[in-house]
């Protein structure tokens, strides 16, 4: 074996899947020294995961990846199946699959491994100053205690093993040769410490030392990191096993290109989720694979036995296929680890710290989301923006949502999996009636739309030392939650723009300035004042912006103001809100106005968040897009204690 090198990074993400990417691409936009690696030797080429809910959408949007959205397939409505009283299968019931209203998206499904490859190429293109190693595992991990503390310090050191394809690549079942996720599956046992065994002794493998600041796992159920920090893992796995299948259907099923809930008689439950080009996943009930409640037997789940499942459960419909594109068995855990870091030094994230039942399409997007909350957090600490005590919110925040996504899944799993009361009087039966409510229930909780972070140094909902935060002021805006969007008009040019397209992920916090009708002599006198304190050299953007960097390179000042769009000239608005650069001109992106456009209506924004247009208000945005507080248009004092909280200043 060659000699050990030995190396330095920031931040060392274990796990190339979509926790592990999502970080990697907020690491690279903020220029962060990260390594990324992975024990298998390519990106996954079908399967696995496969929706994309509202929020998740909107994230990448931020990012600028809009390919998941080109691509994938929109599910716009949900049927329900259920027996009627001789115990054949009827429809029951359709409803909007995303209710109106909720997002700019709906959801859509495509298969993961392609949102992988779009992170992948998004990196490439950010400067391809991060790449995915593979296959590469980690084998030793040592933390100096002593060194935690020190923002400059790398105190952890972990031993990487490179090795081959060959060894990283997991045996297909016997008799298959269909493209599987059973060695992903619950139902396989993790096989990290078998290729750390077996590739030990191997002249080809080599071996390296790497010093982190920060260590982040994001490999999944099995993961590594979470075993080497010793946490546990809580709440029950069931008896119930489920198995997939991603295939082009051949049927005479009415409902096989819509999301469709199938509850049989006596069968068990299917659920159809129609993908791109012409694929339908089906989520298929199985009863026949345990052995007396026991281990299952792995050589039983083959592609031909989940098909025989789906067709008892769909008769009298037909259903057969001739191209199967993967397939998977996976017993149902609902558990969430006892804790997701390690003195704010060791991270976990997605599969690693929370597992489900994927019906819920919350899998991929819970975890996109766990890192997308760290990515930023990280990154200003590194910078030595901001100090460490935000990444105290990481836990805080996540944890919750964690609980939150099991409470919901031990819910909707529970009643899909059942059997279907017969009548009134069945009370061991599920009440369909109970199920589709909660299933509408669940939509905004599916959707990611109903993330609340609660009070911590990021997040002031009410008036906590010197920061006085008003949320009356926009009574329909809440603090804790995205921001959500609707259309505003640029001052400049006339064009319609989403205001959450003004947010992209890039690291800044923003104060959205709503200042009201600035046509108003009163109105546009407070608004000149907020103008004359943000050019102030001692004022709060100053303060922890450099000399070198651009004005708004840390704090990003937007403005919506109420007037009417032809009565209001940006030249003669303060400089602070349109900033002018020798090279570039005058920033013309800066100012909108919530008016009519000319062909795609009224986004009425003071409306929809509740502002009054006399008194305005000034909205703090985090850079994940999240409320942060809300104060008032001449309290610039709040506004300084509230980045005072945690900000290093310049």
């Amino acid at each position: 074996m060659d000699a050990t090198s030995e190396s330095e990074v920031d931040v060392l993400i274990v796990g190339a899947g979509p926790a592990g990417l999502m970080l990697a691409t907020w690491l690279s936009k903020l220029n962060i020294r990260t390594r990324i690696i992975d024990k298998r030797p390519a990106c996954i080429a079908t399967g696995q995961a496969d929706g994309f809910q509202c929020r998740t959408l909107e994230i990448l949007d931020s990012f600028g990846i809009d390919r998941v959205w080109k691509e994938a397939n929109r599910m716009l409505e949900v049927c329900f199946w259920n027996p009627d009283a001789d115990g054949v299968i009827r429809r029951t019931g359709r409803t909007p699959d995303t209710p109106k209203g909720f997002s700019r998206f709906t959801e859509c499904v495509l298969h993961q491994g392609r949102m992988e490859r779009f992170f992948l190429d998004h990196l490439r293109e950010d400067g391809d100053t991060v790449r995915v190693e593979r296959p590469v595992l980690p084998s030793v991990l040592t933390i100096d205690e002593s060194a935690l503390d020190d923002p400059s310090a790398y105190p952890i050191t972990v031993r990487l093993r490179h090795f081959t394809d060959e060894q990283a690549t997991p045996d297909n079942p016997p008799g298959s040769d269909i493209p599987n996720g059973l060695f992903r599956s619950n139902l396989t046992a993790d096989d990290t410490d078998s290729l750390i065994k077996t590739s030990s002794d191997a002249s080809t493998n080599r071996d390296e030392i790497v010093r982190a600041r920060y260590l982040v796992g994001c490999d999944g159920a099995h993961s590594w990191v979470r075993k080497q920090l010793g946490f546990k893992m809580e709440g029950e796995h069931t008896e119930i096993i489920w198995g997939v299948l991603d295939v082009i259907p051949v049927t005479d099923f009415p409902d096989i290109r819509v999301r469709s809930l199938i509850h049989s008689a006596s069968a068990g439950s299917l659920m159809v989720i129609p993908r791109e080009n012409r694929v339908v996943r089906l989520y298929i009930q199985l009863k026949e694979v345990s052995e007396g409640g026991g281990a299952v037997d792995r050589s039983k789940v083959t592609p031909g036995q989940i098909l025989a499942a789906a067709q008892k459960i769909i008769a009298p419909y037909t259903l057969t296929y001739e191209r199967c594109d993967w397939f998977t068995a996976y017993q149902i855990a609902q558990r969430v680890s006892d804790r997701f870091d390690l003195s704010e030094r060791v991270f976990l994230a997605g599969d690693a710290v929370h597992t489900h039942s994927p019906k819920a399409g919350q899998g991929q997007n819970v975890s996109l989301q766990d890192s997308y909350n760290l990515g930023w957090k990280i990154g200003l600490v590194v910078r030595g923006q901001a100090t460490r005590d935000i990444l105290k919110t990481y836990a805080s925040e996540r944890q919750q949502i964690a609980r939150d996504l099991i409470a919901f899944d031990q819910k909707f799993s529970k009643l899909f999996s059942g059997r279907p009361a017969k009548d009134v009087s069945d009370e061991t039966g599920i009440s369909l009636e109970e199920f589709r409510s909660v299933f509408h229930q669940g939509a905004v909780f599916a959707a990611g739309l109903s993330v609340d972070y609660g009070p911590n140094v990021l997040v002031v909902k009410e008036d906590d030392g010197d920061v006085h935060c008003v949320p009356s002021l926009a009574s329909k805006i809440p603090i804790g939650m995205r921001l959500a969007s609707h259309k505003v008009i640029n001052q400049s040019d006339a064009l319609p723009v989403e205001l959450q397209r003004l947010l992209p992920s890039d690291g800044r916090f923003r104060l959205v300035v709503f200042p009201g009708d600035i046509s108003n002599l009163d109105i546009r006198t407070r608004y000149d004042k907020l103008g004359e304190y943000l050019s102030n050299p001692t004022g709060v953007i100053s303060a922890y912006t450099s000399r070198t960097a651009a004005r708004d390179s840390v704090i990003e000042v937007l403005t919506v103001h109420s007037a009417s769009r032809t009565e209001i000239e940006l030249q003669e608005l303060p400089e602070a809100f349109h900033p002018f650069d020798k090279a570039r001109g005058w920033d013309y992106r800066k100012v909108y106005a919530d008016d009519e456009s000319y062909h795609e209506g009224h986004g009425r924004v003071y409306e929809n968040f509740g502002i009054d247009g006399e008194e305005g208000c000034i909205v703090v945005v985090r850079p994940d897009g999240y409320v942060a507080t809300i104060v008032r248009m001449d309290d610039t004092r709040s506004l300084e204690a509230y980045f005072a909280r945690f900000m290093i200043k310049a």
